[in-house]
């Protein structure tokens, strides 16, 4: 069980270069649906550059790291599998879950817009890109605070800090307008 540290370094590192593809890939779906806003042949230029950025980012980090996020994940439960009894963890898992649905509607966008399909608004993905926030703060509060009592109150506060990533939108959104 020496190795038990590295697999959770591992792990840990993976976790973090999966989210920081899944934060920075809604901004260049931002900037792509942007871009289809403007005349050509900027618009045809911008798109070109943008989906050979979010091709690399893609698949090159996000979805590399978070398989290798997942198999270091299932490897340490297999060795400490004592943790499936606690609620947390179940807690914790259930957003994995919600993680890996982000991560594959995120997909979905990202071959829509390699297709040039445009189905969505900036002010859309400004909101989208907020989805990972919200999950990683549980997780983390989730993995270090690891109480069942508390739960309740992770709740409320993560409805608490959905309601401030909002309202920091729309704030930007009325900015931007002026």
């Amino acid at each position: 069980m020496e190795y038990y540290n590295y697999i959770k370094s591992l792990h840990l590192i993976f976790v973090i270069t999966w989210f920081a593809g899944l934060f920075y890939i809604p901004r260049i779906f931002i900037y792509h649906i942007e871009a289809a806003l403007k005349s050509s042949p900027e618009k045809e230029i911008l798109a070109t550059q943008l989906k050979l950025m979010a091709k690399r980012l893609w698949y090159i980090i996000t979805w590399p790291s978070a398989i290798l996020a997942l198999l270091f994940g299932i490897w340490l439960l297999a060795l400490a599998p004592y943790w499936f009894e606690q609620s947390w963890m179940h807690a914790k898992l259930g957003f994995v879950v919600l993680l890996i649905a982000y991560h594959i509607k995120t997909h979905l966008i990202f071959k829509q817009l390699q297709n040039d399909q445009i189905n969505y608004t900036s002010n859309f993905m400004r909101i989208w890109n907020e989805g990972a926030t919200l999950i990683l703060f549980a997780v983390v509060f989730l993995v270090l605070l690891k109480s069942t009592l508390n739960m309740a109150y992770g709740m409320v506060g993560l409805i608490g800090l959905a309601l401030l990533l909002m309202l920091g939108i729309k704030l930007y959104k009325r900015t931007r307008s002026d």
